[in-house]
């Protein structure tokens, strides 16, 4: 028991004084960036999609 006491107490001082967390700018600048690139990704992602689907109705189309 007296383990998990450590465990615990190491835990948070740890969290409270060890961890370098981010200001509220780098936060706000880090999820932009992530939600620039994921958009970026996702309509990258649909114009492959649409584009395979286009090629394969018409593939389908002439073997008919």
């Amino acid at each position: 028991m007296e383990k998990i006491k450590i465990l615990w107490r190491n835990t948070i001082d740890e969290l409270l004084n060890k961890v370098s967390w981010p200001t509220w700018d780098e936060l706000r600048t880090s999820t932009l960036i992530v939600l620039v690139a994921s958009l970026i990704f996702s309509i990258i992602i649909y114009a492959i999609d649409t584009s395979f689907g286009f090629v394969t109705e018409m593939f389908y189309k002439f073997m008919e």
